[in-house]
């Protein structure tokens, strides 16, 4: 057996990315460079729209303390004035705020929008942003039906203004690395995979503490996390997704529960509920929401067992690409551990990997993925954690973004609208085949016209 190790570091990285051209050849095409801001030289004016904890940390403060000689921003927008308030003390910026999206684009002109609002309102801010020749950065999912992914598209076509999903996940060295056997024939040409998803208690109790447990709101978890999931599949199968059935059920959470409240501030059962959270002892979340319920009256702690949560908490969706690969997944929302485990079957041999990320005994800062050839030997391959969240991978996403928008993308890792798309479409085709018991094809979704491989835009 054989073991390597990868470097991860973000100057490496740079450095290498540096080193290759741009426009690098990908496969059978060309990936067309994802450039949001065209004069390098001045500061990307940016607006935030959408101050919950993803808008005011990863796109908000995290990105005003590291690239504040690349970026500045330029306004600041939410529904509730009182967020709105806590996000520009939190951001520590000087700009001015909006509760009204259209007025802030006319009088502050932006470069780009950043958007981290609920996911069914994404639409409407992106294309607004679009229709006003503005160049977007939206959180995943980039919306949560087929409609409004088709008026997404349609609204970019027009503009000839660019969409970039944040695929975090694309960035991170072990992911990265997968990305690279797959590519490189290891395995030779890859026939299945399985792939299968565990949150834990903790954080996907969570969820369900949100708004995310209403379908109407973020499209189920088959759209709002597995997007992430799904995204990868499509990058490393270098194919897209063409038939689709699943299974659903709502089984642990919401009605199911023993006895349930509003939410855990007020609860009487606080002293025998697992899910029991107090939200008081953050005071991040307190600042950011607690203090602000009285605008909009969205409670952040709220019971985990409403009777009115309506999406799955346990999900299984087989997916048949137009390469042929077939794809079983599934997505489990209350396992005692946090993490994944996923198998590449190819005509030469096996990738395959458990990725833990957060478990109830000790593990090293590192990920490991296991290369077996057929009839050969096996290797480990050894890959430390990368800085930053999402193991290295939001560190390096906005490094492309706002440090070096023009850094050479040898891997596909910077994602569009197709990529967008085509990642909730495999969500939004699973929530159908769950409602109607059919299986789904992706192309009768929208009017992308799907490939068999070189995806890129």
């Amino acid at each position: 057996m054989k073991t390597h190790s990868t470097d991860s570091s973000r100057r490496k990285f740079l450095a290498k990315s540096a080193t290759l051209a741009a426009g690098s050849v990908f496969l059978n095409g060309i990936a067309e460079a994802l450039t949001l801001h065209d004069n390098p030289a001045a500061k990307m004016k940016i607006a935030l729209v959408g101050l919950g904890v993803r808008g005011a940390n990863m796109f908000g403060r995290d990105v005003q303390n590291v690239y504040k000689d690349q970026i500045e921003f330029v306004g600041l927008c939410d529904i509730n004035p009182g967020r709105l308030e806590f996000g520009k003390k939190y951001l520590g910026v000087e700009c001015p705020l909006f509760t009204d999206f259209d007025q802030m684009l006319i009088e502050r002109k932006p470069d780009v929008v950043i958007v981290t609002t609920m996911d069914s309102t994404h639409h409407i801010f992106i294309i607004k942003a679009l229709e006003a020749g503005i160049n977007v950065i939206t959180e995943k999912p980039m919306t949560t039906d087929e409609d409004k992914c088709q008026a997404i598209l349609d609204a970019e076509r027009k503009s000839g203004k660019k969409v970039i999903v944040t695929f975090n996940y694309r960035y991170s060295p072990h992911r990265q690395r997968i990305y690279e056997i797959l590519r490189n024939g290891e395995i030779g040409d890859i026939t299945s995979v399985d792939f299968h998803w565990y949150l834990n208690t903790s954080h996907g109790a969570d969820y369900f503490r949100r708004w995310h447990g209403y379908k109407a709101k973020g499209g189920t978890l088959l759209v709002h996390k597995s997007t992430h999931h799904f995204d990868l599949l499509n990058w490393w199968l270098d194919s897209d997704p063409e038939e689709v059935f699943a299974y659903g059920a709502l089984e642990f959470y919401g009605k199911n529960g023993p006895f349930r409240s509003t939410n855990c501030r007020p609860c009487p059962h606080k002293s025998k509920c697992d899910f029991y959270w107090d939200i008081t002892k953050s005071k991040h979340m307190v600042e950011l929401y607690v203090n602000n319920e009285h605008h909009d009256g969205y409670l952040r702690d709220g019971c985990v067992f409403r009777e009115d949560i309506d999406i799955y908490d346990k999900m299984a969706v087989q997916i048949r690409y137009m390469n042929g690969v077939q794809v079983s997944y599934s997505l489990t929302t209350y396992s005692p551990y946090e993490g994944y485990r996923i198998a590449f079957n190819g005509t030469k041999g096996r990738v395959e990997a458990w990725i833990k990320e957060s478990q109830p005994w000790e593990e090293k800062e590192e990920d490991e993925i296991r290369l077996t050839k057929n009839f050969g030997e096996t290797e480990l391959i050894v890959i430390p954690h990368g800085g930053g969240g999402h193991g290295g991978g939001d560190t390096r996403l906005k490094d492309k973004l706002f440090l070096d928008p023009n850094m050479a993308d040898p891997y596909r890792q910077s994602a569009g609208t197709r990529d967008g798309a085509m990642s909730i479409l495999v969500g939004i085709a699973a929530r159908n085949s769950i409602e109607s018991g059919k299986p789904i094809k992706v192309a009768d979704l929208t009017d992308i016209e799907l490939k068999k491989s070189g995806r890129g835009k």
